[in-house]
C-alpha cells in the first residue's frame, strides 16, 4: 500500500502530466491548422507564377489595342490599375511607321 504522500505525489505527477500532454495536443492542432493555411499560400503563389506570362501577354495585347485605335476608356482602364504605356512606342509587331517605309522606298 502507499503512503499518504506517496498517493499525493503521484496524483499531483499524474496530472501535470495530463495538463502538459491537454498542452501539446492543442499545440499540434495550432501547427497543423498552420502547415495547412501555409500550403495553401503556397499553392496560391505558385499558380500566379504560372499565370504571370499570361497576365503579361494580356495586358500587352490590351496596350497593343488601345495605342492602335487610341482608344481612350481603355487607356484608361489600364492607367486605374497603374498600366502606363507611351503610343508612339506601343507600334505593334511586323508594322513598320509611314517614315521607314519611306526610307525604305529611296534608293
Amino acid at each position: 500500500m502507499l503512503a499518504r504522500w506517496q498517493f499525493w505525489l503521484t496524483t499531483v505527477i499524474a496530472v501535470v502530466v495530463a495538463v502538459i500532454a491537454g498542452y501539446d495536443m492543442m499545440l499540434y492542432n495550432q501547427n497543423r491548422a498552420i502547415q495547412v493555411e501555409l500550403g495553401r499560400r503556397a499553392q496560391y503563389l505558385q499558380q500566379t507564377v504560372q499565370l504571370e506570362a499570361l497576365y503579361r501577354e494580356m495586358i500587352k495585347t490590351l496596350a497593343d489595342l488601345s495605342a492602335r485605335r487610341q482608344d481612350k476608356a481603355l487607356r484608361e482602364l489600364l492607367a486605374s490599375q497603374g498600366i502606363t504605356f507611351d503610343t508612339e512606342a506601343a507600334t505593334p509587331a511586323g508594322r513598320t511607321s509611314s517614315t521607314d517605309e519611306e526610307k525604305a522606298a529611296k534608293p
